[in-house]
């Protein structure tokens, strides 16, 4: 590979870093979309059973999309 080469190609590992990124970024809409289905207080209370079994770290995502829409 010639050095012009080089010194213009993008560095790959921001190249990845930035698909990890639009990939988190394509999940998190996903999982609001499908959150917003749950819009009565009795969906809201079975979630939140749902959530209480499971440890913090796996409900992070799903409990500060439902704070933010409170």
């Amino acid at each position: 590979m010639s050095s012009a080469t080089t010194l213009f190609s993008p560095p790959w590992n921001v190249i990845r870093q930035v698909r990890g990124i639009l990939a988190e970024r394509t999940e998190q809409r996903a999982l609001e979309l499908e959150l917003a289905d749950y819009t009565s207080e009795k969906d809201l209370v079975e979630l939140s059973a749902i959530l209480d079994r499971h440890s913090e770290a796996e409900g992070e995502d799903i409990r500060r999309i439902l704070g933010a829409r409170m």
